[in-house]
């Protein structure tokens, strides 16, 4: 398991608003800043929220306030991403092709998302891991 999933909410949060500044100042990044900031300039509504710095760091988002929490949606593309580099669960890397291919890549995680996050949340309701098929059949029919 990668380092960067062992740590608090504060911590990851950190780890994107810095690998935003490096990236920004041109600094060397290790190939997991370098993704990160891939994801990240994807995404200008952010830039400016990632400014903010500490208080990006600080922000609660619920549901009740009816925002989404960036670094839920930055996080998805990197889980996206590393299925589709491993091809796990099997075949998500040609679902993916299929739809970046008409949709480009950002766009393709996009329409990928819905089906992650149902999949996540299906498995934590249940008190088990995701049923990969169902997940492959749900992203099948968007490709």
């Amino acid at each position: 398991m990668s380092p960067f999933f062992d740590h608090s909410r504060d911590e990851l949060r950190r780890g994107w608003l810095d690998a935003w500044r490096r990236g920004r100042d041109g600094l060397p990044l290790t190939p997991l800043e370098a993704q990160l900031v891939d994801v990240l300039q994807g995404h200008p509504e952010y830039h400016a929220w990632l400014e903010q710095g500490e208080r990006a760091l600080a922000a609660e988002f619920t549901p009740e306030a009816g925002v989404g929490n960036p670094f839920l949606h930055l996080s998805m593309h990197l889980a996206l991403r590393e299925q589709v580099g491993t091809d796990r669960p099997a075949g998500i890397a040609l679902i993916h092709a299929r739809l970046a291919a008409r949709h480009g890549q950002m766009e393709a995680e996009h329409r990928m998302m819905e089906a992650l996050g149902r999949a996540i949340w299906e498995a934590q309701r249940a008190a088990r891991l995701p049923d990969e098929q169902a997940y492959l059949e749900d992203l099948r029919r968007l490709a």
